[in-house]
């Protein structure tokens, strides 16, 4: 008789070891254990000799809904399981919508969920008119975090929140342990950084850069975590392009202070020389690609610890967004779900990275910062079975050939990658294995934190 439904065998990777020649047993949909040499007994079993098996990702940072009749979580979905995420965190900023109150949770929830092929959490916002007043009610609706920006792309989908508005917000998240993630650029320093820009006639790739130079990232990081200092609330700064970001958050964190902080892939793969003179528009991001020697830095930062969570900043806009010959036109952001944990995988190889910062910074970390971690976070009993397949199959990346991508573009086109994902486990079901994703519409399920208050948690 099985003892369970199933188990892989390989190189299992976990955030504070590797088990080599180990395995993963699940039952039930949940992980049983995780054990080392024969095979236990199982209905179904695979030998992966070769293999990486890490924890399923979670993607602290995608945008399923910018742009109306788009994407949507059908395809940023399909894109996720095929990239070995099997948790998106979806962020409030949708065209024609802002999640600001329980019934814009609960409508995005009802939207998502009979599309959704992998599981997924959501951030809460607030209307700048309201202010705090509905933060309550979207805790008890169900969102892992709040979202607010210093930076207003946007009056009424992306606006700015003051700083007296900023300092009421974390004052009521404060209580609930929850975290406020803020999307980190000073509004006044960037308007008039761009006002220069335009002034001496620039157009081309370099445009966007000078238009937002490091110290209009920085100043915005400051106040951020300056603000959860003085409201005792976690501050958390959404995306870092800059290694003296890292420093600050570090030093917050030295003090006592719950200060945490995300680099996305972008920010560790591409460079302002190379790939935005090249992709141009297609790699218009906030805040900006930077030089290659920012890269670097950033990924010793990874190495040292400094960073919290790596994610994608995940939107597909369609190309004629992305392609305007006036670098400052086009909308910021670039898909990545399908891509960010082989593109991981390879730069830590690359620079002597240990693996097991794969499992902390894209699972276990993420799992805890959104309080989903009785779920989700780790391959260890009791926890969903979420699991990522990686096998030593060198390609080059190719969104359009893969087509899990409602786009036809992407930054990471022809980087040559050394692991491919071969399979990705959704509570224990193959979601994707290797060519097709499997998972229908609606497998996937919404992931609330426990309504639990936290305190002094870090």
């Amino acid at each position: 008789m099985a003892d369970f439904d199933l188990v892989l065998k390989g190189t299992v990777v976990l955030a504070n070891r590797v088990v080599e020649g180990g395995h993963v047993a699940v039952r039930d949909g949940k992980v049983v254990h995780v054990g080392q040499g024969a095979m236990p007994a199982a209905k179904e079993r695979h030998d992966l000799s070769g293999a990486l098996i890490l924890p399923g990702a979670i993607d602290a940072q995608v945008h399923s809904l910018s742009q109306k009749n788009q994407e949507d979580f059908l395809w940023s979905t399909r894109s996720a399981a095929a990239g070995g995420v099997t948790t998106i965190v979806d962020m409030p900023y949708d065209e024609g919508n802002l999640v600001c109150s329980a019934e814009a949770v609960k409508i995005k929830v009802d939207h998502a969920s009979p599309q959704a092929r992998v599981d997924f959490a959501l951030y809460g916002t607030v209307d700048p008119e309201e202010g705090p007043a509905r933060i309550s009610e979207m805790v008890e609706a169900g969102v892992a975090a709040f979202k607010f920006s210093t930076f207003g792309t946007d009056p009424k989908r992306f606006p700015r929140i003051p700083a007296a508005l900023l300092e009421d917000c974390f004052r009521a998240i404060a209580p609930t342990g929850l975290t406020a993630g803020v999307h980190n650029e000073d509004d006044e320093a960037v308007r008039a950084a761009i006002a220069k820009v335009k002034a001496l006639g620039i157009t081309d790739y370099r445009a966007h850069g000078l238009s937002r130079p490091p110290l209009t990232e920085l100043l915005a990081s400051n106040q951020i975590y300056e603000t959860g200092a003085e409201t005792g609330c976690p501050a958390h700064v959404v995306h870092c392009s800059l290694g003296r970001g890292y420093e600050i958050a570090a030093a917050y964190r030295a003090q006592g202070h719950r200060a945490t902080i995300e680099c996305c892939i972008h920010y560790l793969t591409l460079d302002e020389e190379n790939d935005v003179a090249r992709l141009g528009g297609k790699a218009k991001i906030n805040p900006p690609i930077r030089p290659r020697v920012e890269v670097e830095k950033l990924w010793r930062h990874v190495a040292e610890g400094n960073v919290t969570l790596v994610s994608t900043d995940h939107v597909s806009w369609s190309e004629d967004r992305k392609t305007n010959p006036d670098m400052l036109a086009n909308a910021s952001g670039v898909p990545g779900l399908e891509v960010m944990v082989p593109l991981f995988v390879k730069g830590a190889l690359e620079r002597g990275i240990p693996l097991t910062r794969a499992a902390e910074l894209m699972t276990l970390n993420p799992a805890r910062h959104f309080r989903l971690d009785h779920v989700k976070g780790a391959l260890e009993a009791g926890k969903d079975a979420d699991i990522t397949v990686l096998t030593p199959e060198p390609y080059t990346y190719d969104s359009v050939a893969s087509g899990h991508n409602v786009v036809g573009w992407s930054p990471y086109n022809g980087i040559r990658l050394p692991w491919r994902v071969s399979a990705t486990y959704l509570r224990g079901k193959l979601a994707f294995d290797g060519t097709k994703v499997l998972a229908e519409p609606g497998t996937g399920a919404f992931v609330r934190p426990l309504p639990t208050l936290v305190s002094g948690r870090a």
